[in-house]
């Protein structure tokens, strides 16, 4: 008769079938779930700890407000008076000179506009980028798990200090990084939840029988006529290769421990917040191809809180910057300590050159730091064709 097979950790959910029989009965002890991967830890498995009622299992928790400052929090410098802005203009060789490297880049554009095109009007357009960098910092909270194999077991020792009183080693100003930090006097043992704590699973390959039907006669212990079945020995079925006959598998989660140190973790999170403003500009040109390019800065500041720009030529510059000011302010400093802020103006220089070639009109621009150029209507053109 078959029999449930024990082992060190309980049931093993396999059943001795020396001869490899009929399939093994259905078997018991795991629950179902565990047949179909891991499942969420049960709710009750997790302690409750003062100043971390609301973390969960794998996160999900949102970020946590950072207390308000004991001392006062540094004011921004106030503004200097406003530079004295000084927007370049580029020169009639240097309009040319990108306007020859563009056609040549062309397979199927001749170079006769640039050798004989007469620039008849240079406009030069002044164009802003604005851009504000918020670099904060936020924290957040998971309950995790992992293996107990003799870890130290510090839950109820003493309070846990809260998710800010936690040190972390800070990275310098506007890089981005990560830090995983295991919050102190918050760790514990219990079970698996799993396994139910006997550090094993049903096997999901066999289905914790332990054998199955054999692939080349398909259970009849036989291939052809009378011929028996070499691969099973005329068994039908063979041994469970997953879990060499024993039905069960270590289980995934504890290792086979049968015990897991749960704990809180505390996730900081060091990121940059940023908008820009593209101010309007009358050229022509498509404000899609400024994303390309990059400008002449001509203004920056950083502090740990910015003013916004003051006196500026273009005044919806102005306003964008009162704007993001504000805004970031507001909006990061709920779920983020902000640590330092960062805006710049950058000029990109836009030229709308007018040429004539053939007794026509034309026009093409160069802009940006890289001096690229749009030629949309270029007056010389071939039809190329690969054969």
């Amino acid at each position: 008769m078959e029999r449930l097979t024990l082992s060190d950790y309980g049931a093993n959910h396999g059943i001795v079938n020396p001869v490899y029989g009929l399939p093994a009965p259905t078997m018991a002890g795991a629950p179902a779930a565990s047949m179909h991967g891991p499942s969420a830890p049960p709710a009750n498995m997790f302690d409750t700890v003062p100043g971390y009622e609301g973390t969960v299992a794998g996160g999900g928790g949102g970020y946590l407000p950072p207390p308000m400052p004991s001392v006062p929090m540094p004011v921004p410098e106030q503004a200097p008076n406003p530079p004295v802005w000084h927007i370049p203009s580029i020169s009639e060789d240097r309009a040319r000179q990108a306007f020859s490297t563009y056609v040549s880049s062309k397979c199927c554009y001749s170079s006769a506009p640039v050798r004989e095109g007469v620039i008849t009007n240079m406009e030069s357009f002044n164009t802003y980028r604005y851009r504000l960098e918020t670099f904060k910092e936020s924290r957040s909270t998971e309950w995790s798990q992992e293996p107990y194999a003799g870890q130290p077991v510090d839950a109820g020792v003493q309070p846990a200090p809260g998710p800010w009183q936690i040190a972390a080693q800070s990275p310098a100003f506007f890089q981005e990084h990560k830090q995983t930090i295991k919050v102190p006097y918050t760790s514990s043992v219990k079970n698996c939840h799993l396994c139910l704590g006997m550090g094993r699973n049903p096997c999901t390959t066999c289905a914790g029988a332990g054998n199955k039907v054999c692939w080349v006669c398909n259970g009849s212990g036989y291939r052809h006529s009378d011929d028996r079945c070499t691969h099973c020995n005329g068994r039908g079925r063979e041994n469970c290769s997953s879990c060499s006959g024993s039905g069960s598998c270590q289980c995934d989660t504890c290792r086979g421990k049968r015990q897991l140190l749960v704990f809180i973790n505390l996730n900081v999170k060091w990121s940059i917040e940023k908008d820009d403003f593209l101010a309007q500009d009358s050229s022509g040109l498509k404000v899609e191809k400024l994303e390309e390019v990059s400008g002449k800065e001509l203004y920056k500041d950083a502090q740990y809180m910015v003013y916004p720009v003051r006196g500026f030529p273009d005044a919806s510059v102005a306003q964008a910057s009162e704007r993001l000011v504000r805004d970031h302010q507001v909006k990061y400093a709920q779920t983020s300590r902000i640590l330092q802020q960062r805006q710049t103006i950058e000029l990109i220089p836009i030229t709308k050159v007018n040429y004539m070639w053939k007794g026509k009109p034309n026009v093409y621009y160069v802009y940006g730091n890289e001096f690229k150029v749009n030629a949309d209507d270029y007056p010389a053109t071939c039809c190329c064709s690969v054969m």
